[in-house]
Parts: C-alpha cells; sequence; structure tokens
C-alpha cells in the first residue's frame, strides 16, 4: 500500500514537463505495485500509447531505475523484452536516533532491506553534534554493509522522537532526548556530502504508522501506530497521508493528562501518560536503582530478554507491574478510540515484546472504556516489524519519493 506523496504542482495548469513527470510516476509505480512486464503490457495497463511508453522507459532507463530482462514469451508476434525495476542502482537509507540507541537500515527501490545495523549508544547523553555525527557514522556504515556507494544514495531519512518542523528539516524538541531546536537536516547534509541524495527528518512514530500502512491490507484506509519507547507517541495516517496538525506536531500522544500528578515527565510536566506507559516507568515499577535493568550499559533488547525472563518464571513484582502497565496502556487507548475511530492500532517499540503478559489487562481496560463498544470490537495489533520499524517508514517514505517523482533521480553518465 502506497504512502501519498504531495505534488508541488497541486492546483496548478499541467505543462508537457509535468505531464511527462507525472507519466514517468505512473509507470515507475505501475512496476512497483503491479510487478514486471513489457512495454506493451505497460502500454495496455495503464492506458498511454506504446510509443509514448517506449518514450518514458528510455528516461527510467537513463536514470537506472528500469532494467531490460528476458523476452516475454506470449505466443503471439514479436516478444517484447519484460522490464523489471533496477534494485541494484538505487539506495534508500532510513535512520534513527532514540535515547539509548541508533538504528537504521538501507532499502532498494523495491522495498527490501539490503542492510540493518544498530548500535547501543547513550544518545542523550552524547548531544545533537556528536549524535548527529554517529548518525553520518551509521548512514556510512549501512552504505558499506550492502556493497553500495554514496552515488546511489538518493534519500536519508532521520527519524526523532519529538516535535519535528518537517519542511525547515528541524527537531523543535525531544523531551526525552533532550534536544531543542536542532537543524537535524543541515548538520547531517554537511557531515554526508551525498550530492544526489535528499535529506529529511520526521517524528518516529509517523515514520513507524507510515511503515505499517504501506504493509497493510488493502481496504484499510485509517490507522492509528502507537511508538513505545522511553516516551510514547502516536502516529496516524488516513487514506495514506499523515495527520500532522496544524503546526505540524500531531501525535503527541504520550503528554495526554493521564496518570499520577506526583510523576515527573521528561517534558518538565506532570501526569503525563508515558509516566505510566513508556518504557523506563515500567522499569522503574519492577526493579529498584541498583538493579541490571537499569544499566544503561546494557542493551535494551537484553534488558527486555530479563524482563521476560522474571515474568516467565512468576515474579510477583514483575506481573504486577507489567498488570498495572497495561491497564494505564488501555486506558489511554479507549481515549484514542473514541477520539479517532482508527480501523487498525498498532503497537510497536517495546510493547510487542511484552505483550503476553499486558494484552489481557490492556484490552479489558478498552472494552471497559472505550464507546463503541460492545458492538464493534476494536482491532488492536502488536507490530510484527520489531525495535526498527520508524527505520523501515523512513526508507520507505524515501522510496515513495522517487516512485512519485522520477526525474528526481539524476541520468545516468554515459
Amino acid at each position: 500500500m502506497s504512502i501519498t506523496a504531495a505534488s508541488a504542482a497541486a492546483g496548478a495548469p499541467a505543462d508537457q514537463a509535468t505531464v511527462r513527470r507525472l507519466n514517468l510516476a505512473l509507470l515507475l509505480r505501475s512496476l512497483a505495485e503491479g510487478g514486471s512486464r513489457s512495454r506493451a503490457r505497460l502500454a495496455a495497463d495503464t492506458g498511454l500509447t506504446k510509443a509514448t511508453v517506449s518514450t518514458l522507459v528510455s528516461d527510467l532507463q537513463a536514470r537506472q531505475l528500469v532494467v531490460e530482462g528476458d523476452a516475454e514469451r506470449t505466443g503471439l508476434g514479436r516478444p517484447g523484452r519484460v522490464l523489471h525495476l533496477n534494485t541494484e542502482s538505487v539506495r534508500c537509507l532510513g535512520l534513527e536516533i532514540n535515547v539509548d540507541y541508533i538504528c537504521g537500515v538501507a532499502m532498494d527501490l523495491s522495498g527490501q532491506v539490503r542492510a540493518r545495523a544498530r548500535w547501543a549508544l547513550p544518545m542523550q547523553s552524547l548531544g545533537p553534534a556528536r549524535g548527529l555525527g554517529v548518525a553520518a557514522d551509521l548512514a556510512r556504515q549501512l552504505l558499506l554493509d550492502c556493497g553500495a556507494g554514496a552515488q546511489q544514495v538518493r534519500s536519508v531519512q532521520l527519524s526523532m522522537p519529538g516535535m519535528v518542523d518537517v519542511d525547515s528539516g528541524i527537531l523543535v524538541n525531544a523531551p526525552n532526548l533532550r534536544w531543542r531546536d536542532v537543524d537535524v537536516v543541515h548538520s547531517l547534509l554537511g557531515r554526508l556530502d551525498w550530492r544526489w541524495a535528499s535529506f529529511t527528518v520526521d517524528n518516529d512514530a509517523n515514520l513507524g504508522a507510515m511503515a505499517h500502512y504501506a504493509a497493510a491490507p488493502a481496504g484499510l484506509r485509517h490507522l492509528l501506530y502507537l511508538s513505545g519507547e522511553i516516551g510514547v507517541g502516536g502516529g496516524t495516517v488516513i487514506d495514506g497521508s499523515i495527520v500532522r496538525g496544524a503546526n505540524g506536531w500531531a501525535g503527541e500522544v504520550g503528554h495526554m493528562p493521564l496518570g499520577p500528578g506526583d510523576r515527573v515527565c521528561g517534558c518538565g510536566r506532570s501526569g503525563c501518560w508515558e509516566t505510566v506507559v513508556g518504557l523506563g516507568a515500567v522499569l522503574d515499577a519492577i526493579a529498584d536503582p541498583g538493579d541490571a535493568l537499569h544499566d544503561e550499559t546494557i542493551d535494551m533488547a537484553e534488558r527486555l530478554d530479563l524482563v521476560c525472563a522474571r515474568a516467565a518464571a512468576g515474579d510477583e513484582r514483575t506481573l504486577a507491574g507489567l498488570r498495572r502497565q497495561g491497564h494505564w496502556l488501555g486506558m489511554g487507548l479507549s481515549i484514542l478510540l473514541n477520539v479517532q475511530d482508527p480501523g487498525l492500532i498498532v503497537l510497536g517499540g517495546y510493547f510487542p515484546v511484552i505483550q503476553e503478559w499486558i494484552a489481557e489487562p490492556m484490552m479489558a481496560e478498552i472494552r471497559r472504556r472505550a464507546i463503541a463498544l460492545p458492538d464493534i470490537e476494536p482491532r488492536v495489533e502488536f507490530s510484527s516489524l520489531g525495535i526498527e520499524a520508524s527505520c523501515l517508514g523512513a526508507a520507505h517514505a524515501g522510496v515513495e519519493a522517487l516512485i512519485a517523482d522520477p526525474a528526481s533521480a539524476p541520468i545516468a553518465a554515459g
């Protein structure tokens, strides 16, 4: 399922150059979503003339987005060559910076992940300058791992846990990361002199929502994604478009005033929802300060494994803490269900790791409080994409932008 890209020419008369760009996008999307085909079949499927398709295909080949394969055997007439997406020429990178780790993926034009990496690092204490330097190092490592060169990179999309001004490329405020007013895009541009790459930044929950919407079954129009990390954020997709709000900061659901008033949030306020459902709140509930669960030198995945081991062993403090977390999670989700009425809620981040112990109290609270029940059972699922969901969404957004505007890719020399 594709994510809609807004056109800069929306509402303007279509000149010949604009029509050509739109037709290039039509052909490339037809190959991406409908599979490899000959020129003749592409013409029949898109409604374009064979001559137009032939000219456009030559353009896409010159931009190294399409390659020609074997002859298509139909049994009638002269066989045409089958056209494929060029999965060897282009790489789109998705990176995520979070409180205690950084991760990334490199994706080809078909959406296949060619390389992935995750480094456990105290990104909060590194600060913006050193943190973005690490992000640049990770991007270079991804290229090495997938055997690609800088000239093949078409997009670098960075996921951040906070309020992002997408148009200016500035991270306005990331309370848990403790970064504020950081010009992310230009900082990365200065570190990665990748001439043909676009650099963008977006909120982690928005990008996680994009990744899950892209993988959702056909017909789903409304999806809400909840990212569970140290903080909690929400991303909403309707008909392929992210809901950003008037200022672009919609989705900060972790700061709903829903929690004990004596708990101070990373944003400086008290009683935010993430003070009871964020990862830090769960660890505080089930472990004392000197416990290994609070040791930031241990990778979070290992600490979560330890939580699961204690729960599986029947540790009462751990089980009680997870039950409380499920209760608070269901309470907040019932509010979001009443406000948004999404077709599907997907819980990502660390929530899937502990779903065995939080699902039942969560659903019990939802059924008790959601106004539409019991007539309609809400669809609440745990993500299968793992902790790199927002990285996948970031890389996928780059692929989508290229498919929506193939003319943005350079024509290869020669």
